[in-house]
């Protein structure tokens, strides 16, 4: 009897403690479906920019630096200036100089999703013409040509005017400057590539325009090892200025070369604004004084320059004192379009057609105190001053003012 009494007892504890357990469980059910989930922080967004180059060969010294200006800019404006919930990406690839792979590197990013691309690869910039307006991907360059900017294409934008309009404010430079009472003779010395070609022949109408008279032309390769041949034709033609439409890597071997043959005395030499920088002036020494470039970005002394290099300099950017590394020009106009359409549309909205109305609303865009950029429907080179620079002392000094460049169209 005891024993079932016992028994009896601790079944009813047993009930007693599960009804308290259930009750428990309930309220804690109860409290943790009233109790705010934890937030979780939201993915930032990102935006890529594709970059095509040719980053190995003989025009990889050149391109390295252009490719280093636009990431340093990127982490520059990422960090300084930025992007509400987002942050700018440049994804990049190099072709090597082949037009094949420069067009598989592009089909590869739309696929991606990725809504605008950079080159200066001249070839490649004609080969994406059409396909920038069928994939409605934004291209914008550093490195305008005629045949891309006259009449303007909608999805192709630049930050300057081009190489034969740059070559066009030179001439007039020889021109004020002449004293004789013949014309001056100008010959150009360029590579055999479109880069090299472009200016020639816009270039050669102008400058005949105006009263000088045009040597004919003579090629060099990207890297010569002896130039003589092409400088002493020029010189039995009686060439007064030479044009080098090259980077330095042909122009430090011709004016060496022109040391060597006594012709720095007899001819004046000049290049397109890529011909000049402290290399040339390490390579040749001596041999680079009063050499003349027309420049469409400022020289690094002037302030402006300077004190973005300052600041970009805070967030890691070495900043060589060349004129391909102002490329930074093209990524913060890029990256004030991305700004400027995220802004009007949200980033879920962000597409090829968002950048390009974002583009086509630039109207005076301050790049820093360096540059005022503005596109039209029939003008899309971004701005058209040129200044002439020389070298003197062994620096790079202003030998002119800004001047317009006149617009050639073929």
């Amino acid at each position: 009897l005891k024993r079932g009494v016992r028994m009896r007892n601790r079944m009813v504890k047993g009930k007693r403690l599960g009804a308290i357990l259930a009750i428990a469980l309930a309220a804690l059910l109860l409290l943790a479906a009233c109790t705010p989930a934890p937030t979780v922080p939201e993915e930032e967004k990102v935006v890529e920019i594709g970059y095509i180059g040719t980053l190995t060969g003989a025009a990889a010294s050149s391109e390295q630096m252009v490719l280093a200006s636009l990431q340093d800019y990127v982490r520059y404006f990422n960090e300084e200036i930025g992007i509400s919930g987002g942050t700018v990406k440049v994804a990049w690839a190099d072709d090597a100089f082949l037009l094949s792979a420069g067009i598989s590197m592009y089909n590869r990013y739309v696929e991606k999703g990725i809504t605008c691309v950079t080159t200066t690869h001249d070839t490649l910039q004609r080969a994406l013409k059409l396909k920038c307006e069928r994939d409605e991907v934004v291209s914008i360059s550093p490195s305008p040509y005629e045949s891309l900017v006259y009449p303007a294409h909608a999805w192709t934008y630049f930050v300057v005017p081009t190489s034969a309009e740059q070559f066009a404010c030179f001439a007039n430079y020889v021109k004020e400057n002449w004293k004789e009472e013949r014309p001056p003779r100008l010959a150009f010395i360029h590579f055999d590539v479109p880069f090299g070609h472009e200016p020639v022949e816009q270039g050669t109408k102008y400058a005949q325009s105006i009263g000088i008279e045009m040597v004919p032309q003579e090629i060099v390769p990207f890297v010569p090892l002896d130039t003589s041949t092409q400088l002493l034709r020029l010189s039995a033609r009686g060439a007064d200025f030479v044009y080098i439409q090259a980077i330095p890597v042909a122009a430090g071997p011709v004016l060496r070369d022109a040391e060597r043959l006594g012709l720095l005395g007899k001819i004046q030499f000049g290049g397109c604004e890529y011909s000049m920088g402290e290399r040339l002036i390490e390579m040749i020494g001596p041999a680079a004084e009063g050499y003349l470039a027309p420049k469409r970005y400022p020289w690094w002394d002037e302030s402006a320059m300077k004190t973005l290099a300052d600041n970009m300099a805070k967030y890691g950017a070495k900043i060589p004192m060349e004129p391909e590394y102002a490329n930074w020009i093209t990524g913060a106009v890029l990256c004030e379009a991305i700004k400027r359409a995220i802004a009007e549309l949200g980033y879920e909205n962000l597409d090829g057609p968002a950048i390009k109305r974002a583009f086509d609303s630039m109207e005076d865009f301050d790049v820093h105190g360096v540059k005022k950029i503005s596109y039209t429907l029939e003008d899309h080179r971004g701005s058209n001053k040129v200044m002439v620079y020389q070298i003197r002392g062994g620096k790079i000094v202003p030998a002119s003012d800004w001047r317009m460049a006149p617009m050639l169209m073929p």
